[in-house]
């Protein structure tokens, strides 16, 4: 998994502490199932990008996507 995403997973998962939401909470306010979250957290495998927003959104936070430069 690429170093960014594990950064962006990283700032999700403080800010989902921080809120003091539980991985199903998340889960409920990102219409996701609870499974899904703790996937994301484990950081097993690289999560789809629609996962990261929906997560990113139900935690008032923006995801901005900045095209690499060539």
């Amino acid at each position: 998994m690429p170093d960014k995403c594990i950064a962006i997973i990283d700032e999700l998962i403080e800010l989902r502490k921080a809120k003091g939401l539980t991985q199903r909470e998340l889960a409920k306010a990102a219409n996701l199932a609870q499974p899904a979250i703790a996937r994301l957290e484990s950081k097993a495998a690289t999560p789809q990008l629609d996962t990261l927003l929906k997560v990113a959104a139900a935690l008032n936070y923006e995801l901005e996507l900045v095209p690499a430069a060539r």
